[in-house]
């Protein structure tokens, strides 16, 4: 659900307390595992990691380029991963590490769903969140946007 919160504690203290504990857990995860040079927002009705505007203005929307999200859903709670959509090989590692936990993997392209911060293996979420800088990620979205001219 869309929030209108402008700051990233904004949202979290709209959200019901449980829904605020497990998304709070991930938020732990993305930040100590987040590289530098993204930076942490509200933006699309929800928390966001981005590649700033001044290292990467020319999106396709004008919008900076998300890198990770969270967002609290109806039904179930969500984290966004866009190196896991953009990256086969990100994707099949996370893959494998859901496998390798035991816990099933319940995704669209870049989301991550889940009812319980228990249903997610954390140190996977790192080690993906870890995976991308900020100058890789770019690069990424260029060649990408080359291609579609």
């Amino acid at each position: 659900m869309r929030s209108n919160a402008k700051t990233v504690k904004g949202y979290f203290e709209a959200l019901p307390a449980e829904r605020r504990a497990a998304l709070e857990a991930v938020l732990r995860v993305v930040r100590k595992n987040l590289p530098k040079g993204y930076e942490e927002a509200v933006n699309w009705g929800m928390p966001t990691w981005q590649v700033p505007l001044s290292v990467y203005p020319d999106t396709y929307n004008k919008q900076p380029l998300m890198y990770a999200a969270l967002a609290s859903q109806k039904q179930y709670m969500a984290l966004y991963l866009m190196n896991v959509y953009g990256f086969p090989a990100l994707r099949k590692e996370l893959e494998a590490g859901f496998k390798k936990s035991g816990k099933k993997l319940d995704r669209g392209k870049s989301c991550i769903r889940f009812r319980k911060v228990e249903d997610l293996p954390l140190d996977v979420i790192g080690k993906i969140v870890r995976a991308t800088p900020v100058a890789e990620l770019v690069r990424h979205a260029k060649a990408f946007a080359g291609r579609k001219k």
